[in-house]
């Protein structure tokens, strides 16, 4: 398997299985809509040379931000905005797709800079109550979430589908589910978060429950067409918590449910925690779990290389790639590998470039 081969998900055909996965920005414009000062020239950039780019974590509620600095897709001014990003990324060549998220305990934060950055943020700042399975605190000196009553729950999977109808009407052509990193489908996931004896808790299948039904909703929003990818935390890296045993199990049910592919990330559920590091580290998730339950599966985690996702490829251990910050400092990577995904000036700059560095430098027009 190469890395420029076409990757096939439902009816969209990601030209290469190279993508740029969600990372949050923390830029929004007022109203959590996207800046198209910022989001539009950040977006088209980053779509040259590859097969899908991931919008970062866009809130289907606003209890459901991390940050007031988040993009929102809760009502439809948001996904007319965002329209305008999905169109830049298609522009390029790339499938646009758009990760929805809920903060669930993890909401009410700052952004991860500057002086108190990455902190809870206080009320009087502009903070509310963040939403959790149970009222345990993300951290220390974070706020106590309120236990989710069932019309809230209920109500978290309908803003989900909501979303997700709102992006398909903006021209996203895939939507991923964050159910990693602490925030609300993998909270209710883990027992470290989810101390619930309700339906929602006390055993696996009630543990898994929100993330099943939430994976339901959004693939009747999506229809029969277009591909629902879910980012999995696939272990917590602290005791008593989700395994990757956990993991295993439950992708062949979401499978069932309606998912595509599976984002293969880990941790987040709570601090401290200490994680492994070093190059490709999350990979053998999405081999592991592509091995054992014939889901197809992306892995991330420090790729920083194409030869590195070339050989993650080649050795089967996922069928697609996502490399996060490398592009997002060196997003002209995938053309310098293959200059015809390029536009025309930049494939002149590229040919340019190589002719430099041979020594033989052509005219300038």
């Amino acid at each position: 398997m190469d890395l420029f081969t076409p990757l096939r998900l439902r009816e969209v055909e990601l030209r290469n299985r190279l993508g740029l996965p969600a990372m949050s920005t923390y830029q929004a414009a007022p109203g959590n809509l996207p800046d198209p000062r910022w989001h539009l020239p950040h977006y088209q950039t980053r779509s040259v040379g590859m097969g899908l780019v991931l919008v970062e974590a866009t809130a289907v509620a606003p209890e459901g931000l991390a940050t007031p600095d988040d993009l929102g897709l809760w009502d439809d001014r948001q996904a007319k905005a965002l329209a305008e990003v999905a169109d830049v990324i298609a522009a390029q060549g790339a499938v646009p797709g758009v990760q929805l998220s809920h903060a669930g305990r993890k909401a009410s934060r700052t952004r991860p800079w500057g002086e108190g950055g990455d902190a809870p943020l206080a009320e009087a700042d502009g903070g509310w109550t963040p939403l959790g399975p149970s009222p345990l605190p993300f951290a220390d000196g974070y706020r106590e979430p309120a236990k989710m009553t069932l019309q809230q729950i209920v109500r978290a999977v309908d803003q989900f589908a909501e979303a997700a109808e709102r992006a398909v009407t903006a021209g996203f052509r895939a939507v991923e589910l964050h159910a990693g990193h602490g925030r609300l489908l993998h909270s209710f996931l883990s027992p470290i978060a989810n101390q619930r004896t309700d339906t929602y808790g006390s055993t696996y299948g009630g543990r898994t429950l929100l993330l099943r039904q939430t994976v339901r909703a959004v693939r009747a929003a999506l229809g029969d067409e277009l591909p629902l990818v879910v980012r999995m935390s696939c272990c917590d890296f602290l005791p008593g918590g989700w395994t990757l045993d956990d993991t295993v199990r439950l992708i062949p049910l979401l499978a069932a449910d309606g998912a595509d592919l599976i984002d293969c990330t880990s941790g987040g559920i709570a601090r401290p925690e200490t994680r492994p590091t070093g190059p490709c580290w999350q990979a053998p998730y999405a081999a592991t779990i592509r091995h054992k339950t014939g889901v197809p599966t992306a892995a991330v985690g420090k790729i920083t290389t194409l030869e590195q996702a070339r050989d993650l490829l080649a050795d089967g251990t996922c069928d697609l790639v996502l490399m996060g910050r490398q592009l997002l400092v060196d997003p002209m990577l995938p053309a310098r590998s293959a200059p015809d995904l390029a536009p025309a000036p930049y494939r002149r700059a590229l040919a340019t470039t190589a002719a430099a560095g041979d020594g033989h430098l052509p005219p300038e027009l």
